[in-house]
């Protein structure tokens, strides 16, 4: 008895090795593991020996060692087929199954004990490989979709980046071969002492001004969010992400230009820091207007809140995303702020008058140009990777 006392302790730490390597393989995070497999299936076919071996010197009655026999196929049937095809998983499960009542039968046990032993045996080891296998697959789903949203997100980013730079081409690239060419004009036309060169000089200057201001509007326009799009961009890919997302729009197309730039920016960095930081099941965006010129409130509710405050609102103490979107509402005269609640919740509330007070102006306006850009740039990238546009 003692023998078998140590062979199924034996099979229990084998069982729990073959698991864990068997799921890293199942995963393709490691190579097959090969010597926990083949001691494994030896252990179980020593365990079984054993049980019938001390059944047969008298030290082990038939009706106690037939569930032993089952205990044992059991869990060989449950990391097995994580490492071998389900097709010789279960032929060698069915193998040993077949030898352990062979073995019964020819030491007298009853019909009846045979009977239930393969019942208990199949059933059992089709729902242990079952078990295994479907948690396997399921991590494996989980792991690939996460490769998917990180794959996704720098898709969008390099995406973003050929857009913006082919926006920059398309207003740049003219406008610097008129400027070359003319350049070169005025200066043979000046060697000569023609007085046109004055002209084309200042054609040059005319361009390069106009260069400038086209480039302006290119930043601008790529810095610049269109709220009821962010919107709805914004439960497209939560919802891609597995994340029940839920909008609850209240008027965003009625709103200011500015005021809707400025919010579409909250969405997109609230959404941004859902999918990098927040592990959750659903998130609500809701976008409130006040009556008259009250103020429009707009909220991002998730149920993932980390484990501190700092990386509840998506990032570390120094992160400045949140810190630009403040700056940007504050040229507004509104606020952002992020707050904690019970269930693991976090809320992060806009708030911001449709009317700015006086002596300040829209964000990305002459004196509010700072803070927009600072908040364009903190999110710029962000931008990109939440993938709303």
């Amino acid at each position: 008895m003692a023998v078998l006392g140590v062979l199924f302790a034996a099979h229990i730490g084998c069982q729990l090795l073959l698991s864990r390597t068997g799921l890293r393989y199942y995963l393709g995070t490691a190579e097959r593991p090969v010597r926990p497999t083949v001691a494994y299936v030896a252990l179980t076919a020593a365990g079984i020996a054993a049980v019938f071996a001390l059944t047969g010197a008298g030290e082990l009655s038939t009706p106690d060692a037939l569930p032993a026999v089952v205990w044992l196929l059991m869990f060989l049937a449950g990391p097995l087929p994580l490492v071998l095809s389900p097709g010789r998983s279960a032929g060698l499960v069915a193998v040993l199954l077949a030898a352990s009542v062979t073995a019964a039968w020819a030491l007298g046990a009853p019909t009846r004990g045979l009977v239930a032993t393969v019942v208990g045996g199949v059933l059992g080891s089709v729902l242990f490989g079952v078990s295994y296998r479907c948690s396997a697959w399921t991590m494996r789903v989980v792991s690939e979709l996460e490769a998917a949203r990180e794959t996704q997100a720098r898709l969008a980013v390099a995406e973003e980046r050929l857009r913006f730079g082919r926006d920059l081409h398309d207003v740049l690239g003219r406008n610097l071969s008129v400027i070359a060419l003319k350049s070169e004009l005025a200066v043979q036309l000046a060697r000569r002492g023609a007085a046109s060169a004055v002209d084309q000089m200042t054609e040059v200057q005319r361009i390069a001004r106009e260069s400038q201001r086209e480039m302006r509007e290119v930043v601008r326009g790529y810095r610049e969010a269109d709220l009821h799009t962010e919107l709805v961009g914004a439960r497209g890919v939560l919802r891609a992400a597995g994340i029940d997302c839920r909008i609850e729009d209240s008027g965003s197309g009625e709103l200011p230009e500015a005021l809707q730039s400025a919010l579409g920016w909250v969405v997109r960095e609230g959404t941004t820091n859902v999918l990098r930081h927040a592990d959750a099941r659903w998130c609500v965006i809701r976008l409130r207007t006040g009556p008259g010129d009250g103020p429009v409130e707009l909220a991002v509710e998730n149920d993932g809140a980390g484990p501190s405050p700092a990386a509840a609102e998506g990032g570390s103490e120094g992160g400045s995303g949140l810190a630009g979107l403040r700056e940007r509402l504050a040229a507004l005269g509104g606020t952002l702020t992020g707050e904690r609640h019970g269930g693991g919740t976090f809320l992060l509330t806009a708030r911001v008058p449709v009317r700015p007070p006086a002596g300040r102006t829209a964000a990305g306006g002459t004196d509010g140009e700072e803070a927009g850009e600072n908040a364009g740039e903190d999110t710029a990238e962000d931008r990109g990777e939440d993938g709303t546009r």
